[in-house]
């Protein structure tokens, strides 16, 4: 990521944080622009253009989606493609960012929706078929987003519904669980928190939890959301990964390590 996406990034952020009135309907209809952008390389091309004047761009995204959008969407969409970006394709991940974020700020609880991504998440790796169909470049992307309104009705949040249904209609190349864990990145983010994965062989137990927590905020700086997998293959000890950061301390790894030193 170049540095004018990074700052191009914060500045949507800033902007985001900033607009007085954002519900869910917003941040569907910026995925939804994100769609729309994504399958026209015109289009993404002329909006990410920096030789083109921002009053022009502003004028692009109010006639190709005045009809079917809001003032805020279009306003918000209009604040990013004049910012400055490292390339077309990360013009389009900022607006994906900025849906999430919005997604996020709609129902103000962004730690439940990255519970439920992280959930979620599971579930599909746990099932081959559903990962297929989820996964796979030849089926429709409309009945990929309406297979995941059915699995989720009543069982998820709306939010959640909503960028389920959105990232698997636009993967943009990723797998599944790659999509599922940048979007909990990003809301986590929204709140001022990071996500943290604790893989062990039981359940932690509450206190646990709350211990571990607690001293990987004081670690990283910034309140922490844990997501617990329970895996009997770790034999014993924590596998925690935080972002890019593993620690792994799991019984399973410092076994294959010895293996490896009596082979070597």
């Amino acid at each position: 990521m170049g540095s004018a996406t990074r700052e191009a990034l914060a500045a949507s952020k800033q902007v985001l944080d900033a607009t007085g009135s954002v519900d869910l309907t917003v941040a569907a209809e910026l995925f939804q622009v994100g769609r729309v952008v994504g399958d026209s390389l015109q289009l993404r091309s002329l909006l990410h253009d920096s030789a083109i004047p921002a009053a022009t761009k502003s004028a692009i995204v109010e006639r190709v989606f005045g009809d079917g959008t809001g003032e805020t969407t279009r306003s918000l969409v209009s604040s990013l493609v004049t910012a400055r970006w490292s390339s077309a394709e990360d013009l389009l991940e900022g607006i994906e960012d900025l849906a999430l974020r919005a997604s996020a700020v709609a129902t103000g609880d962004q730690a439940s929706i990255a519970s439920e991504l992280f959930a979620f998440g599971r579930v599909v790796s746990s099932d081959a078929q559903l990962e297929l169909a989820l996964g796979t470049k030849l089926g429709r992307p409309e009945a990929k987003g309406v297979l995941v309104s059915r699995l989720l009705d009543g069982k998820a949040s709306p939010a959640t519904v909503t960028i389920l249904s959105a990232l698997v209609q636009q993967p943009r190349g990723r797998r599944i669980g790659e999509l599922l864990r940048h979007a909990a990145r990003v809301v986590a983010d929204q709140k001022g928190q990071t996500v943290a994965t604790v893989t062990s062989a039981v359940p932690l137990g509450e206190q646990q939890l709350e211990r571990l927590r607690s001293a990987l905020s004081a670690s990283y700086g910034r309140n922490l959301t844990i997501n617990e997998v329970v895996d009997p293959a770790v034999i014993g000890g924590l596998r925690i990964q935080v972002a890019d950061d593993v620690i792994d301390g799991s019984v399973s790894t410092r076994l294959g390590e010895l293996r490896r030193q009596l082979a070597g």
